[in-house]
């Protein structure tokens, strides 16, 4: 497909010029379509109507294998990895596979020893945001997890 219309920023091109004007608001960050419920901005109609079912809670999109329910087709389509064991996503240093990109770029870290996530507290640096959530349990006393066999002792 032809994509004659070109982004003065970036260079990428489009369809059509109303596909390009979507495109550029990524550059100005402008969002001109607001959810009445919460306000919150979209660069695009089609991405309020899929943040909309956030609020109504629907899910129009169903595993056949588990029937867990997505609000949107991609959601969907990773999730079902979960079941076939496919991995698209490989880590050319160790060989490692993952069901979803963002997952192998979390993993890649362990390579790198990248440590973006900092403890405001004791300065000490994670390699993704869900250890630093759990180590930030040592400086609130946080116990999330109940042991329900010592319960009634």
């Amino acid at each position: 497909m032809e994509k004659p219309w070109k982004c003065g920023d970036c260079r990428k091109g489009f369809p059509s010029p109303s596909a390009l004007e979507t495109h550029r608001r990524i550059h100005t960050g402008e969002r001109p379509f607001t959810c009445s419920m919460c306000g919150k901005g979209c660069s695009a109609l089609s991405n309020l109507l899929t943040h909309q079912r956030v609020h109504t809670g629907e899910r129009p999109f169903t595993c056949l294998e588990c029937g867990k329910g997505f609000t949107q087709l991609s959601s969907l389509l990773t999730h079902q990895r979960v079941h076939t064991g496919e991995k698209l996503f490989i880590c050319s240093e160790c060989g490692n596979g993952f069901t979803q990109f963002s997952s192998l770029l979390t993993h890649q870290r362990i390579h790198t020893e990248e440590k973006p996530f900092t403890c405001s507290e004791c300065g000490k640096g994670f390699s993704d945001s869900s250890t630093l959530r759990r180590h930030r349990r040592v400086h609130t006393g946080e116990r999330p997890f109940t042991c329900r066999v010592w319960e009634g002792i």
